[in-house]
């Protein structure tokens, strides 16, 4: 494995600038810098004209809120942006006069509101889908070093559970009256904490002091990437100076055009407002938020696809490495083989799984010793060929796990085997903190 990695290099910033290099973006429209100042223009007027449009004072505080530094919040505002607009493009939040016995004059005004609507939920959801696709990648990245076995499929599991359970989470903001802007400061909140944790796996400490023994093939170069992955001035710095002024503009324009959406709503009855001008700047500025932004998705899918830190196992030397930590024993005819196995946490998993290379059977069994040498049955004894299982620990503890072949007077056993505790911090720590999730779906920016 050694030789496997001993050609990779530090992923600092002037590595990942010469990959990047091989990646330019084209500059956004000319447009949009027109079509935002049209948008803060009518926007202005409408105040002006409009006393129910005044109400939004807040809100149109929010064109001189500066973009996010981080690009993974950029992309959260604008999903958060998006989710509103289509909010108030529904058709239950639409102008009274808009709604019911639609006169014949508004009718084509609903039709062309319907279509931006349906623009717009194509880019939300894929922006959604982008997401997730980060989110599966750099998952299935730590995957990749963990070792290839039975844990695997509890690691899976464990990150089923996480994802439920946060997303439960927004589930019960949401049933008690969050409103979408609560939806999405929950959201960030728990991307940051993954991004802490992963920062943590990166440097091994508090809980993840027990977790690195499980990352049997990954190059220190990545260890030390992951530690610096929140650092405003780390290896991440040289993506956001390459791809950030693009996305911080897209940002402004999100919120531009979710702020215009609201004043012209309060201010669409306004005899001093011309409608059809305020659906045109609308229509355009939708449009061409929607090509651009499609483009900056599309863009960054490719780089992301093509990232340094995204090696293969075989480049990683994991492959050749999968077998090497079973163990190996003969067990004699009328004899039987023990591991006892120190269990550290309450509700960790004992897991195990052999096979015997004999072709023939052998017993079974799991059981708990406790401090005065008294033992409490934990798997049932049964005789197996091959077998793979596990359960929750109830306590700490030594388990013994015991294969038996005292019933064979003639036949000796060879057995191939692997046993280990997973804690359960790999639960709620490792595994959340190496996801990026569909609410949570992130990236490494």
């Amino acid at each position: 494995m050694a030789a496997s990695t001993a050609g990779l290099v530090p992923i600092n910033r002037a590595f990942l600038a010469k990959f990047y290099d091989k990646y330019p973006f084209a500059p956004l429209a000319p447009e949009v810098e027109t079509l935002l100042a049209l948008l803060r223009e009518h926007v202005h007027k409408a105040q002006t004209v409009s006393p129910g449009s005044r109400d939004n004072g807040a809100l149109i505080g929010q064109f001189n809120n500066p973009a996010p530094h981080k690009l993974d919040e950029n992309l959260w505002k604008n999903r958060e942006m998006i989710e509103e607009m289509l909010h108030l493009l529904s058709k239950r939040k639409w102008p009274s006069s808009l709604k019911g016995n639609v006169s014949s004059e508004l009718e084509p005004v609903a039709e062309r509101i319907k279509k931006m609507e349906v623009g717009l939920q194509q880019l939300l959801d894929k922006l959604v889908a982008f997401q997730k696709v980060q989110s599966e990648r750099i998952f299935s990245m730590v995957l990749t070093y963990m070792p290839q076995d039975f844990r695997l499929t509890y690691l899976k599991q464990y990150r089923e559970r996480s994802e439920k359970k946060k997303q439960a989470e927004v589930d019960n903001l949401m049933a008690s009256g969050g409103s979408i802007h609560d939806k999405y400061v929950l959201l960030w909140s728990q991307q940051m904490e993954r991004r802490r944790q992963l920062a943590q796996l990166g440097s091994a400490t508090g809980v993840f002091r027990t977790l690195v023994k499980y990352l049997v093939g990954c190059p220190q170069v990545l260890l030390e990437f992951v530690c610096k992955i929140n650092d405003d001035h780390g290896p991440m710095e040289e993506q956001r100076e390459r791809y950030g002024p693009s996305l911080y503009k897209l940002t402004t324009f999100a919120v531009a055009l979710r702020v215009f959406l609201a004043v012209w709503w309060s201010a669409f009855d306004c005899e001093d407002i011309s409608r059809e001008e305020m659906l045109e700047v609308l229509e355009q500025s939708v449009e061409a938020y929607k090509f651009d932004f499609t483009r900056y998705l599309d863009f960054m899918q490719e780089v992301f696809k093509n990232s340094p830190f995204f090696i293969t196992p075989e480049e990683a030397g994991i492959a050749a490495s999968a077998d090497q930590d079973y163990k190996e024993a003969t067990i004699a005819a009328g004899k039987t083989h023990e591991v006892i196995l120190p269990v550290k946490y309450e509700g960790a998993l004992v897991a195990w799984d052999f096979r015997l290379t004999s072709g023939k059977d052998i017993g079974f069994s799991v059981e708990l010793v406790d401090s005065s040498r008294a033992t409490r049955p934990m798997f049932p004894y049964q005789r197996y060929e091959t077998h793979q299982g596990s359960f929750q620990s109830p306590c700490v503890g030594n388990y013994r796990l015991v294969w038996d072949n005292t019933y064979s007077n003639f036949y000796r056993k060879y057995l191939r085997y692997k046993v280990d505790e997973i804690p359960p911090v790999l639960e709620e720590a490792v595994i959340e903190g190496t996801e990026v999730s569909t609410s949570s779906d992130s990236t490494l920016t």
